[in-house]
C-alpha cells in the first residue's frame, strides 16, 4: 500500500485530486504553493460539519452548550491530536520546522476530512448520552506551581456508573482530556 493509500484510510477520504492533498500537507516552509488557503476554508468548513453534527446529536442542548462542545472540539489541541492519532506528521512537507501542534492542527483543516477523530472528553459525552446516563462531571483536585508553570490535577467523575478517573496537565483542559481518556480505558475493559 502506498503512503498516499496509507493515509487517506486513516483519514477515512479518498482525494480524487492528488496535487490537492500533496498541497494540504505542504507547509509555507517548504514552497509557495502550501496549505494556507486551504486551512482557511478547511477552516469553515469544518466548523460547518461540526456544527450541523453536534446539531443532530444533541437535539435537547442549549444553544451556549453547542457553541461550547464545537468549540471545544475545532480548537487546535483538538484538532493537533487528531492529527497526531492519525500519523499526520510523517507525511507533512516542510522546510526548516519542526513539527508542533500549530502545524499539525493547520495541516488537518487543509486536509478537512470528512470523520475526524474526537477528543476523549467529547467521545466520553457521547457515550453516556447514548446510553442515557448521567453527563461526565470535572472536578479540580488540585493546582500547583507558579502561574506561568502551573499544572493541575483533576478527577473524572462518572456517577451513574460509580466511576472515577483522575488526569494531570498544564492546563484546566489538558488534565480533563487526561481524565476522560483514562475513564474511557476503563470503560473497554
Amino acid at each position: 500500500m502506498s503512503r498516499r493509500a496509507a493515509l487517506e484510510k486513516r483519514v477515512g477520504h479518498r482525494f480524487a485530486n492528488p496535487r490537492l492533498l500533496e498541497q494540504a500537507l505542504t507547509h509555507r516552509s517548504h514552497g509557495l504553493d502550501n496549505n494556507e488557503r486551504l486551512e482557511f476554508l478547511g477552516d469553515g468548513v469544518l466548523g460547518c460539519a461540526v456544527a450541523d453534527e453536534l446539531y443532530a446529536r444533541f437535539p435537547r442542548l442549549p444553544e451556549g452548550k453547542l457553541t461550547r462542545l464545537r468549540a471545544s472540539l475545532v480548537r487546535e489541541e483538538a484538532l493537533a491530536q487528531a492529527g497526531e492519532r492519525i500519523g499526520l506528521a510523517e507525511h507533512l512537507r516542510l522546510g526548516n520546522v519542526t513539527v508542533q501542534p500549530a502545524l499539525l492542527a493547520d495541516a488537518l483543516e487543509a486536509l478537512d476530512p470528512e470523520h475526524l477523530a474526537k477528543d476523549a472528553k467529547t467521545e466520553l459525552q457521547e457515550i453516556m448520552n447514548k446510553q442515557r446516563k448521567k453527563l461526565p462531571e470535572y472536578r479540580t483536585l488540585a493546582t500547583r506551581g507558579e502561574a506561568h508553570r502551573r499544572s493541575f490535577d483533576v478527577e473524572c467523575v462518572l456517577a451513574d456508573l460509580g466511576l472515577s478517573s483522575t488526569g494531570t496537565g498544564t492546563s484546566l483542559q489538558r488534565a480533563q482530556q487526561q481524565a476522560a481518556s483514562a475513564m474511557l480505558e476503563k470503560l473497554s475493559k
